[in-house]
This record gives C-alpha cells, sequence and structure tokens, in this order.
C-alpha cells in the first residue's frame, strides 16, 4: 500500500504479505476494511506517541515534537484515511469519528500540560486546526517548517517581551 496506494490490488497484497488470498480476505472482507485496519495502526501509533511525551520533562517541547509527528501524518496518511472511509454519500464514518476523537483526546492532554507556556487561550482545538491547516496545504516537509514557524506564535511572550 505505501508503494502502491489504497488502490493496490489485494491479491498483490496477501502475496506480499506472504498469506494466501483466502486468508487475507478472511479478515478483510472488503478493501475499505483493510484500509480501516491500517489507518487505524497509524492513528494508534501517533496517540501512543504523544501518550509517550506526556511523560518528557519539556511540555512545550513534547507537544511540539508530537505535533511534528502529526503533520506528518496528515500530510502522507490522509488519501489512506479517505480511502478507509469512503461512502457514496460523502459522509464520515463513525470510525472517522473515533480516529478524530482519539487524536484531539491526545492533542488535548499535550496542550494542556504545556498550557502554562502557551497564550492562556489557545486550545487543542487552534492547534489542530494550525497544524492540519499546514499538512492539508503543502507536502510533509514544508508542514513540519510550518509547525515550527507556529511555536513562535502559540508561545507565550516573556516578561521582558511584553
Amino acid at each position: 500500500m505505501a508503494e502502491v496506494g489504497s488502490e493496490v490490488a489485494l491479491d498483490d497484497v496477501a502475496r506480499r504479505a506472504g498469506v494466501g488470498n483466502a486468508t487475507l480476505y478472511r479478515h478483510f472482507p472488503t478493501r475499505a476494511e483493510l484500509l480501516a485496519a491500517l489507518y487505524t495502526d497509524e492513528v494508534t501509533a501517533l496517540c501512543d506517541h504523544g501518550n509517550q511525551l506526556l511523560a518528557a520533562p519539556a511540555p512545550v517541547e513534547a507537544l511540539f515534537t508530537w505535533l511534528d509527528a502529526f503533520v506528518a501524518h496528515v500530510a502522507t496518511k490522509r488519501p489512506l484515511a479517505l480511502a478507509a472511509t469512503d461512502v457514496p454519500d460523502g459522509r464520515r464514518t463513525p470510525m472517522f469519528e473515533e480516529w478524530h476523537a482519539a487524536i484531539t483526546t491526545t492533542a488535548t492532554a499535550l496542550v494542556r500540560r504545556a498550557q502554562p507556556a502557551l497564550r492562556p487561550d489557545i486550545t487543542a482545538t487552534d492547534v489542530l486546526a494550525l497544524a492540519s491547516g499546514a499538512a492539508l496545504t503543502t507536502d510533509a516537509q514544508n508542514a513540519r517548517r510550518l509547525v515550527a514557524v507556529l511555536r513562535n506564535g502559540l508561545t507565550a511572550p516573556h516578561d521582558n517581551d511584553r
């Protein structure tokens, strides 16, 4: 999938995974189910990374380390997320909402922990919207650079800067 994209033939996926077609289809009867499982693993890894960062000694650094991973995730995994939740009427599936909630929960915990060093009006929703905007409008490398630029705008000014 990483090499070819979400339209890869499932027979090719089974062959590369070293399993028979029947095994693949038994576990993932549809392409959407396979894509959803793959993307769920990606979201879980991203959130696990954020949860590990909650123990880091520098809360602002932890937040921006996770945001760096988040923008890379959005910039590179968005097609997978959309393919996994593609429904004819264009509505988001409950699974998409679950992924969104997990990411928001992780971001909220990291922002809450960093809050003393952030502007008091900054919320996790703000941070995710800004980072998502960067990730959706450019490639992963530039999105990471834009998040680094955001950091200067999100951190509270020092007393001598006011």
